[in-house]
């Protein structure tokens, strides 16, 4: 897939009207996340937090509906096809393999639509995609991908959404305290907040089969922690982990993280601990992946590396599909062809990355550098991703 340089895009301000993540809250989970962070909004996110207490409220009305509705359908729907997870780090080209999956017409995904609306897209998508197609903006603000209801998203937003504590939950405050870390590795949590959390992700993932049920392709960086319970869950999940150049995940994570703090958060970020947050975190979760990677089956696991997936984007997809034995991967070809031919002027952004921080990188990374293959150091200061 050609990936041609690009200069870093300017900051682009989101329209008093876009929708913001907390607008799809249930009222309890708003109301929780709010007060919880001792009401500090900013004067000018005060229009946000206003808006987010009554369509949490439209929600909470809209979820018990769906529930009365639908709730002994989804209980009684089994989940026929084992999930196929991708897994990674944030900015290491998860979006693109989850999109690349989806084209796959055996398979399906949660859509933005679903994962901002989850407790009530079984009664109200079909109408809400048609008419609010005029909120969403046509490309993300971090990294211009395009962006409609129904692409596919992180699951993540889900849970975060339906009252789940998740650490996405910290955008929303990014100067206070990081908010539910030990939900990053939930065999931290106790017995009852673990069994919680698989309800919550269990419902969901039985809404979406009941929506669709082919197999269910899932992508969120948070799940790189969790192999050992999606595997209670579901003991015949596939796992897709992609990796990327470490130096510029780094630059391009620190900038996810500042343009979702800005367009969605409800204060005015200061990022006083966002670098070591990012630093802190990569490590965290190489760690956690080395130590529960070994309990997938190898036939089950298939790495990626990035800069291939984007050189060589049809024959990668095809090992994908061997290793994972997923097969009919000549079915799919056609699809992926025009997908590529569609996003061939797709232009990466650029970060400048200081000679201290590739010091740094060089140092406190030296583990998954090393591991992932990615053991020089970049050439000059600019990073694209």
């Amino acid at each position: 897939m050609p990936q041609p340089a690009a200069t870093a895009k300017p900051k682009r301000s989101e329209p008093w009207w876009a929708p913001r993540i907390w607008q799809g809250m249930t009222l309890k989970a708003w109301l929780r996340l709010f007060f919880g962070n001792g009401c500090a909004v900013a004067p000018s996110r005060w229009h946000v937090a206003a808006s987010a207490t009554v369509c949490s409220a439209a929600n909470s009305v809209l979820g018990l509906a769906t529930r009365a509705i639908y709730g002994r359908r989804i209980r009684r729907t089994p989940v026929e096809h084992a999930p196929l997870f991708v897994i990674g780090h944030w900015r290491c080209g998860t979006t693109l393999l989850h999109e690349l999956l989806a084209l796959d017409e055996r398979h399906t995904c949660p859509t933005n639509y679903q994962c901002f609306m989850p407790a009530h897209f079984l009664l109200t998508e079909w109408l809400a995609t048609r008419c609010l197609w005029f909120l969403l903006p046509r490309q993300r603000a971090m990294d211009n991908v395009a962006l409609s209801w129904d692409r596919p998203q992180e699951d993540e937003f889900a849970l975060a959404n339906l009252g789940v504590p998740s650490p996405y939950l910290s955008i929303a405050f990014p100067n206070r305290a990081p908010l539910h870390g030990d939900y990053y590795e939930l065999e931290m949590l106790g017995p009852e907040q673990r069994q919680r959390w698989k309800q919550a992700f269990y419902w969901f993932v039985q809404a979406l089969s009941l929506h669709n049920p082919k197999r269910l392709v899932l992508k969120s960086p948070t799940h790189t922690f969790r192999i050992p319970l999606l595997l209670e869950l579901f003991p015949d999940a596939r796992f897709v982990h992609i990796v990327r150049d470490p130096y510029v995940t780094f630059a391009s994570t620190i900038h996810l993280w500042k343009v979702l703090y800005r367009t969605q958060g409800l204060q005015i970020p200061r990022h006083e601990r966002l670098r070591e947050q990012v630093l802190d975190t990569y490590l965290r979760m190489f760690h956690r992946l080395e130590a529960t990677r070994q309990l997938v089956p190898p036939q089950r696991f298939c790495e990626v590396k990035y800069e291939e997936l984007v050189a060589r984007p049809i024959s990668e997809l095809r090992r994908v599909y061997e290793e994972l034995d997923l097969s009919g991967f000549q079915r799919v070809q056609p699809a992926l062809e025009r997908y590529l031919a569609d996003s061939r002027d797709y232009q990466t952004n650029r970060y400048e990355l200081s000679s201290e921080d590739r010091a740094e990188l060089a140092r406190r990374w030296a583990e998954p550098i090393r591991r992932y293959g990615y053991d020089r150091e970049p050439a000059g200061s600019l990073v694209s991703g």
